[in-house]
């Protein structure tokens, strides 16, 4: 019997000054675009969002912590109305920008340390939903399986997509590696593939530990800044439909 054809959605993080976004675009299906906390500009927003519309690629916000100097990676310690302020004027430079290429927004998924802080902190985590609250009729919200922003977002009725990390290995409570280990980013086509079927096939991953947990995801995560992105989704292009998993563009 032939298996299930399975439609996937493959997400890159972009805008963030690594220049490849023309080369990635055709090969993924929704993008999450820098709106100037760690990276990127007004003019790196309008830049990215043509070639998402030209390749019918999903746009997102990817808002953060205002922290370019450390690529927001680094958790602040700041106050919520900062915090709020801060997100909110990323939000409007990303959605005035959207406005001028006259494409909607899709989705919303917070960067780097603030994406895992508003993972486990639940307090942090409906200061987020705040900060986005205008957006929540017309926009998905990515959140990671079994986190604090997930319980509360679905408690305020945001509509969800899970997402999982296809190039990140992850702890055995699903939160991702440290950055600071060197296993943490999977950078390796193969390495990656295999990772990404077992997500998919079996919704499982196997945890560091060699522990197997559930996980659920709608769409799956390949950082752009990865060294070998592209070549990791070039790889996913051609080995994935041999499973008869296939990436699902609009």
């Amino acid at each position: 019997m032939k298996p299930q054809t399975i439609y996937i959605d493959i997400n890159c993080d972009v805008g963030e000054g690594i220049g490849n976004e023309a080369d990635l675009m055709p090969l993924i299906s929704s993008c999450n675009i820098a709106c100037g906390g760690h990276a990127g500009s007004i003019e790196t927003i309008l830049q990215v969002a043509h070639l998402a519309k030209e390749n019918r690629v999903k746009v997102g916000a990817h808002p953060s912590y205002l922290d370019k100097e450390n690529f927001g990676r680094v958790s602040l310690n700041i106050s919520p109305d900062i915090l709020i302020k801060d997100l909110r004027t990323q939000m409007e430079s990303f959605t005035s920008a959207l406005d001028k290429v006259g494409i909607q927004m899709h989705h919303i998924k917070a960067h780097g340390a603030l994406y895992n802080d508003i993972a486990k902190d639940i307090e942090l985590a409906k200061i987020f939903l705040r900060a986005i609250s205008r957006y929540k009729e017309h926009i998905f919200l990515y959140v990671p399986y079994k986190s604090a922003i997930e319980l509360e977002a679905l408690k305020q009725n945001f509509n969800i997509k899970y997402e999982a990390f296809a190039d990140r290995n992850y702890n055995n409570d699903l939160s991702l590696l440290s950055r600071q280990l060197p296993n943490a980013v999977i950078e390796q086509p193969e390495q990656l593939c295999a990772h990404l079927l077992t997500m998919v096939q079996d919704r499982v991953v196997k945890a560091e530990d060699g522990s197997t947990v559930e996980i659920k995801a709608d769409t799956f995560c390949i950082h752009g800044d990865t060294p070998s992105a592209l070549q990791i989704l070039m790889y996913l292009t051609k080995e994935l439909p041999q499973h008869n998993i296939f990436i699902k563009r609009e």
